[in-house]
């Protein structure tokens, strides 16, 4: 058993590519938590394919290390704001976070998020300048604007007076002065560690109580569940009772809630985790970060109490809605199958099933269509690593538009998603950014010069606006801009946003695509396929130069003839075809179209496949539509 306090819990927050992970590399090294000889990988805690490919961290790890007789709990958390679900669990579990900020960005849209919350749980932070090594450094800008965000967001205090360290977590570096110590060695990072984290508040003579905060699964165990011991201790096979708990009304402010159910379970598997890897022990104790595997079903927020008195329970943890949904529908295709595994509804559901048990901020609805569920996120990244993810698996499957989730207020106006965004932006690009926005019912709200040829813009926009920008967004800039944004609460409805303003090329032949079809094709569209490359009827296969649809025979070969001009057998010339990724892909596609997900490719198609069908389906939903038009004329005002 360990000493409370002799332990020190903590997470890291920042904004995306602020040094989270590659500190944490520098801090293992320090601690020498492996053996000299050990061949250590770069960005450690990024142990997952698509987190090392994308350069993200997309799940909260928890590792531990000992310094000076002091084991110290350390949660890394993405820095991405569509996973901020991983930060608010992270947050419940710790007494203090380390808030990186890079010395030259500063403090961002994410840096905002995880202060606020860490704040609103009470937590004193602890501030790091990273990356002063740098060329356009600005450390002391950074200290002061990270200050004013401190005093925006309405701290104590003691929270105000925060420790401050500056230094590299590339290099391996961190000292409390820049002009008067010698910028080497990790001691200063953590001997504050040590000197202002609290140790946990907790009580290690009364009965076992912890609330998990973070959830995995094994095939071979099943349901495993993370949190800290606030009080007493647990032996493995010990009894102890699991609580339930939920909020009444996740609209009220008061978030009042209640006991759902309870019962009693048996911890089968106790483990905590020493360096990177869960070691498996006899016993667990007050103050530690432990994982537990023995009740069939854990859930985010679930009691732990050796008390059979449901009085135990504690409040749930407060999970921000999904804001973001699109449908997940099974893929029915004339390809279907042939890059990978054709599944069904049940088989669908099946899979995101699995994902709920460990993906608390997402969501899934069966609204009792036969062919595909609702699923809802927290953004489209947070959608489209999950596709990816189901992708890699072997999976095929298709996916529809994306769309914001709307509320209602009091009087019963529409409430729409709003994102806070920050760009930062070569000078020579400002106009274009400005006017591409302000289509999108972006409001302008702050510019900033930030130096060497650079200013920081930032709007206020409906999420709607945001999807399909980011393509669009880095082809203006020539890919030197940057952008962020956050969500920040619902504001009224701002119209309608027409995101797309050229049409669709489809396709109203199955087979192989010729070079001579898609040289006359080019003249007109930008085109999404090789010479060869298979296509199906419906499939769409490149983007029209104007705004309506347009079909093609893409399989369309070159007559034979007896006779041949001399320059006849000159090869034709094709432009690059446009290969879109998942993310293009789900940005770029309208309500009628969906992407058609496999192993091997990414597909854009129609819903309905057949073109008579189509123009049905159209010719009903205008009918419909001038019907609704004429009751709305007829309502007395």
């Amino acid at each position: 058993m360990a000493d409370s306090s002799h332990i020190r819990n903590l997470a890291i927050v920042a904004h995306i590519d602020h040094g989270k992970t590659t500190l944490i590399d520098s801090i293992f090294k320090a601690t020498r938590t492996f053996r000299e000889n050990q061949e250590v990988a770069e960005r450690l805690m990024d142990n997952n394919e698509l987190e090392r490919e994308r350069g993200i961290t997309i799940r909260s790890k928890h590792c531990t290390v000992s310094w000076n007789d002091y084991l110290i709990n350390i949660i890394d958390t993405p820095g991405h704001a569509d996973f901020s679900g991983e930060v608010e669990r992270a947050l419940s579990m710790v007494d203090s976070v380390l808030l990186l900020v890079d010395a030259n960005e500063g403090p961002m849209p994410q840096t905002r998020y995880v202060l606020m919350r860490a704040l609103k749980l009470g937590l004193r932070p602890i501030v790091i300048v990273n990356k002063v090594e740098r060329a356009n450094a600005r450390p002391d800008y950074t200290l002061n604007k990270t200050f004013d965000l401190f005093i925006e967001l309405g701290v104590t205090d003691e929270q105000a007076h925060f420790p401050v360290l500056y230094g590299s977590g590339l290099d391996g570096w961190f000292v409390n002065d820049l002009d008067k110590e010698e910028h080497s060695g990790m001691d200063a990072l953590f001997q504050t560690i040590i000197d202002e984290v609290p140790p946990p508040n907790v009580d290690q003579d009364g009965e076992f109580l912890m609330q998990v905060c973070s959830l995995d699964w094994s095939d071979y165990i099943g349901q495993i569940g993370c949190g800290r011991v606030v009080r007493g201790a647990l032996r493995k096979g010990e009894e102890f009772t699991r609580i339930v708990t939920r909020l009444k009304d996740t609209s009220s402010q008061d978030k009042d809630w209640e006991v759902e159910s309870s019962s009693k379970v048996k911890g089968v598997h106790l483990w905590v985790t020493r360096g990177l890897t869960r070691v498996e022990t006899d016993e667990v104790s007050a103050g530690d970060i432990v994982w537990i595997a023995g009740p069939p079903e854990i859930g985010i927020g679930d009691t732990f109490s050796k008390n059979e008195s449901v009085t135990e329970a504690l409040k749930p943890l407060e999970i921000e809605e999904p804001t973001l949904s699109m449908f997940f529908l099974v893929n029915n295709g004339p390809f279907s199958g042939q890059d990978g595994t054709a599944i069904m509804l049940r088989q669908l559901k099946e899979r995101l099933e699995r994902e709920l048990r460990v993906n608390v901020a997402l969501r899934m609805e069966d609204i009792g269509r036969s062919d595909g569920v609702k699923v809802s996120g927290r953004g489209e990244l947070h959608l489209a690593i999950l596709i990816e993810e189901m992708r890699r698996e072997g999976l095929e499957f298709c996916i529809s538009c994306p769309e914001v989730i709307t509320q209602l207020d009091e009087n019963g106006n529409v409430l729409e998603p709003m994102e806070q965004l920050v760009i930062d932006v070569p000078e020579e690009y400002q106009g274009i950014i400005i006017e591409k926005l302000a289509r999108r019912k972006g409001e302008l709200a702050s510019v900033e010069n930030t130096g060497a040829n650079t200013i920081r813009i930032e709007f206020e926009i409906p999420t709607r606006g945001l999807i399909g920008y980011r393509s669009e967004f880095m082809t203006d800039t020539r890919g030197l801009g940057i952008m962020a944004s956050r969500f920040v609460g619902y504001g009224p409805w701002r119209r309608e946003i027409v995101s797309r303003s050229k049409g669709s090329i489809i396709s109203i032949e199955t087979g192989s695509a010729t070079a001579f079809a898609l040289e006359g094709l080019q003249e007109r569209s930008v085109v999404f396929i090789d010479p060869a490359e298979r296509v199906y009827t419906g499939q769409i296969v490149g983007e029209n130069s104007r705004t309506m649809d347009m079909t093609c025979n893409p399989t369309k070969r070159k007559h034979l003839t007896n006779h041949r001009a001399s320059t006849k057998d000159i090869g034709v010339k094709l432009d690059v075809p446009r290969k879109m990724t998942l993310e293009q892909a789900m940005e770029w596609i309208r309500d009628d179209e969906l992407v058609e997900v496999t192993p091997r490719s990414i597909r854009v198609r129609k819903t309905i496949l057949d073109i008579d069908e189509r123009k049905r389906a159209h010719k009903k939903k205008l009918a419909l539509n001038e019907i609704s038009t004429s009751l709305q004329s007829r309502v007395p005002v």
